[in-house]
C-alpha cells in the first residue's frame, strides 16, 4: 500500500476544496455545481484522511493557500482553475491506482478518478472548451 501516493491524493483534495471556495465568488450562475463539487471533494478528503489514519499514518494538513495555474479574476479564469484542479485530482488518484494492489483502495481511487474526470468535463463544457472530455484522465498530455 502506498501511503505516500494517498497523501499526494489528499493534497489534491485539499487544493480542490480551496479552489472551489475561491472560484465561488466568480461563478454565481454555477453556484449549485460549485457547491456540489466542493461537497464531493470534502467527502473524499474525509474518507482519505480516515484511510490514512486506519493505516497508521497522520494525514497531511492543508496548505494555507494554493496557487492556481493562472490568476483567477473572472468567470472564464475561474472555470479554467476548476478544470486544472480536477485534472490534478485525476492524476493523483491515478497515481494511487498505479501503486496499490489493495482492492478497497483501488475501488476508492477509481471512483475518485472517475468523478473528478466527470467534473472536469462538466467544467470544460461550461467554459466552451473543445474537446470537453479527454481520452485518458489523469495522464499528462504530450
Amino acid at each position: 500500500m502506498s501511503v505516500e501516493s494517498v497523501q499526494t491524493a489528499l493534497g489534491t483534495e485539499h487544493a480542490a476544496l480551496w479552489t472551489y471556495g475561491m472560484v465561488s465568488a466568480f461563478l454565481d450562475e454555477q453556484a449549485a455545481a460549485v457547491a456540489e463539487g466542493s461537497n464531493l471533494h470534502r467527502a473524499r478528503r474525509d474518507t482519505t484522511e480516515r484511510w490514512l489514519r486506519d493505516h497508521g499514518a497522520t494525514p497531511n494538513p492543508p496548505a494555507a493557500a494554493y496557487l492556481p495555474p493562472a490568476p483567477v479574476s473572472d468567470g472564464p479564469s475561474a472555470l479554467a482553475a476548476l478544470v486544472a484542479v480536477e485534472q490534478d485530482t485525476c492524476a493523483a488518484w491515478r497515481g494511487v491506482l498505479e501503486r496499490t494492489d489493495d482492492s478497497g483502495l483501488r475501488t476508492s481511487a477509481l471512483e475518485a478518478l472517475t468523478t473528478a474526470a466527470v467534473r472536469a468535463t462538466r467544467w470544460r463544457k461550461a467554459a466552451g472548451s473543445a474537446p470537453a472530455s479527454i481520452t485518458m484522465p489523469g495522464v499528462a498530455s504530450g
